[in-house]
């Protein structure tokens, strides 16, 4: 169990970093917004590769922001099960759930956009709009966000199956968001 969990640890500590780099995106995004918009109306400029690096960096805060999030237990859940479960039961049902329904939707829906990032790739595709950026990149993101999630996911089971085996003592309590 000891080398698993040194994987965990491993994946637990990748996700800490992008979740980092999540966080600076965010802050970026609203000065790239912000100032755009300043630009737009002040000097009645607009640039359409400003628009779209706004909404690359939202494509990047949710694909990665969701392994980042998965980690720090804050992702949604169907509480009206979870709530009424004891610890070991809410163990069992992480455990289920994520090794049954969200690693193999997200190496799914992974395998089923590499594709889409590929022809993107090799045509070189660029943005339809006069100054655009190249979409590519942007693609990728899609096949990568879900191999992160899976591998948090990964995680996370081992997790839970070293809790169900005493070897370690994770919190399984769930507290709903105050908004």
């Amino acid at each position: 169990m000891r080398p698993l969990l040194a994987l965990s640890t491993a994946i637990d500590r990748l996700n800490e970093k992008v979740g980092y780099v999540c966080n600076i995106l965010v802050l970026l995004a609203v000065l790239v917004s912000a100032g755009n918009a300043m630009i737009r109306y002040a000097f009645d400029y607009s640039s359409n590769s400003w628009l779209e690096l706004q909404w690359y960096m939202f494509a990047i805060l949710v694909m990665f922001g969701a392994s980042y999030t998965f980690k720090r237990n804050e992702h949604v859940r169907v509480e009206i099960f979870y709530l009424f479960l004891s610890e070991r039961g809410k163990l069992w049902l992480d455990l289920i759930g994520t090794l049954f329904l969200l690693i193999p939707a997200c190496l799914l829906l992974s395998y089923l956009s590499w594709p889409f990032f590929m022809q993107s790739y090799a045509i070189g595709e660029m943005s339809g709009n006069a100054g655009g950026l190249v979409r590519w990149p942007i693609k990728l993101v899609v096949p990568l966000g879900f191999i992160m999630l899976a591998l948090q996911g990964v995680s996370e089971v081992i997790k839970r199956v070293a809790a169900l085996l005493g070897v370690v003592t994770i919190d399984a309590t769930y507290e709903r968001p105050t908004q």
